[in-house]
């Protein structure tokens, strides 16, 4: 809704698209609670939101700066033709299309680019944001703030580049969405693990993208192969009582087998061309949808693959990654050695819980045990507090 509604009111009206969108949705919550759900809930919301565009616009004192912009908009209140065609499939899927895309003007920094996409289209909050981009919340939120300031004084427009500009600001877009579904896969919500509507959302964005003769090159082909791997997992991540099922222990049944085929198939189409992070990233994915249980995986490719990503995009997260691989592909020494050369992730729940891990296995409980307590003391939801409760009790019992 904000998408089409900024389409019709112009990019630098955003906020008022906004605040259209908040109004109608609180309208619904109050009206469907009395009279029940609409035959047709979105065509409803649709045009309560055309509806008070037009009284908000006609309130404003500069409402002539914006007639001709919203002269057929106006035609009726009710609801014209027009703007029902607007709010059709097709028509909502070219609207968020051309928001992904105008997000990444070139005016506007590569990083607030993405945060903007994550926050307006995505609908994240600014601390999600932060957490994906290791930063805090005021900077995330003056970050969203001045690229909006740019958007508005520079009066930069709602049009698609042409497609030799999609592909230019492509890599801005996927990595938007790649964020998005990490958000979902890793949520940041303190009782809620895993948020399967913000996946669902990256996902069926990014196979948009699959239908434009401009950006389903291959990149968009392997990070959609990534997502279906992933994704494929969902229903063995968590117990019947929210309690967290790591990978060594999930059972494989339960793994959605037809989307890691359909993974199979995008990650085809996706070997056309160029080797990207996301490539490389499907791969590993791939690697651990076939293997056979956790103990026939094929570390030693996992773990190459890593030291390849890691040399493409360096950042300590994958470092971290590619250390666990390595505890599993060489032994657990050459794994404590590389977590103990990562040096930016102190305050980081995943990596303290990696080297009790490694303890653990070792047999070094009083050592292991420490480092939970240490992962404890940073996890911010209750499944993975409780997930290293148990691994604390686990070392004292052993």
């Amino acid at each position: 809704m904000i998408a089409v509604l900024s389409r019709m009111l112009g990019l630098q009206q955003m906020h008022l698209a906004e605040d259209i969108v908040q109004d109608t949705l609180l309208k619904a919550m109050n009206t469907w609670a009395y009279n029940g759900i609409p035959d047709k809930p979105a065509a409803w919301l649709y045009r309560v939101a055309h509806n008070r565009a037009v009284d908000l616009l006609r309130k404003e004192n500069a409402y002539r700066l914006h007639q001709p912009r919203l002269e057929y908009l106006l035609q009726q209140e009710s609801g014209s033709h027009q703007v029902e065609e607007l709010f059709d499939t097709d028509q909502i899927m070219d609207s968020q299309l051309k928001m992904m895309f105008v997000c990444c003007h070139p005016a506007i920094p590569v990083d607030s680019q993405i945060s903007l996409i994550l926050k307006t289209l995505c609908g994240l909050s600014n601390k999600e944001i932060a957490r994906a981009f290791l930063k805090d919340e005021d900077t995330i939120a003056k970050r969203n703030y001045r690229a909006r300031e740019k958007i508005r004084t520079e009066s930069i427009s709602l049009e698609l580049p042409p497609p030799s500009g999609m592909k230019e600001f492509l890599h801005s877009v996927l990595h938007s969405l790649y964020l998005l579904f990490n958000e979902g896969y890793h949520s940041t919500h303190p009782e809620k693990l895993i948020r399967e509507e913000l996946c669902e959302e990256a996902m069926r964005l990014t196979f948009l993208l699959t239908k434009h003769p401009a950006t389903n090159g291959s990149q968009t082909y392997a990070l959609l192969a990534l997502f279906c791997f992933q994704a494929s997992r969902f229903n063995a991540r968590l117990d019947d009582k929210g309690n967290i099922i790591l990978l060594k222990y999930q059972d494989r049944n339960l793994w959605y087998k037809p989307l890691i085929n359909q993974g199979n198939l995008f990650l085809q189409q996706a070997s056309q061309e160029e080797t990207s992070v996301y490539h490389l990233q499907a791969a590993i994915a791939w690697l651990h949808a076939t293997a056979p249980d956790f103990r026939q995986t094929n570390w030693k490719a996992i773990y190459h693959l890593y030291c390849a990503l890691a040399e493409l995009q360096s950042s300590d997260i994958i470092l971290l990654n590619k250390a666990i691989a390595a505890s599993y592909a060489i032994d657990r020494s050459a794994g404590l050695e590389e977590l103990q050369n990562i040096k930016g992730l102190h305050n980081n729940h995943l990596y303290h819980a990696a080297f009790g891990e490694i303890y653990f296995d070792e047999g070094r409980f009083d050592e292991a045990k420490k480092c939970y307590e240490q992962a404890l003391a940073r996890a911010t939801t209750a499944a993975e507090q409780q997930l290293l409760r148990n691994k604390i009790a686990g070392c004292a019992q052993t």
